[in-house]
């Protein structure tokens, strides 16, 4: 009776041993794919940061600058495509649109 008592607390043993490295493994895993070790790299070297900071902030500059010039061109465009169909109330809009910002620049002193 007592060898099956020895060989049940082996197995629970061997069962939790196997549990524990399963939990392991899945807690490497998951430090793995989070890059924490790149990430400490990056931090003991902060000129490195400071050039991805950089070149990463122009990019997104650059970006948004284009982005921003297409979209109002766009609405330029579609402005203009509506202005020349003479709808009347979308027409009125823009000419009143229009004249408003004539005369801001006038008021300005911008010729155009």
């Amino acid at each position: 009776m007592a060898d099956s008592i020895e060989t049940g607390a082996v197995s629970e043993q061997r069962k939790l041993i196997v549990s524990l490295r399963e939990r392991i493994d899945e807690i490497a895993w998951t430090m793995e794919k989070s890059q924490i070790a790149d990430y400490v790299q990056l931090m003991h070297k902060p000129w490195r940061l400071a050039m991805l900071n950089l070149v990463s902030g122009i990019s997104r500059g650059v970006g948004i600058a284009i982005g921003f010039t297409i979209f109002t061109s766009t609405i330029v465009y579609v402005l203009q495509a509506l202005g020349a169909l003479n709808l009347p109330i979308i027409g009125d809009y823009i000419a009143n649109l229009i004249e408003h910002v004539q005369q801001h620049l006038e008021r300005e002193g911008y010729t155009y």
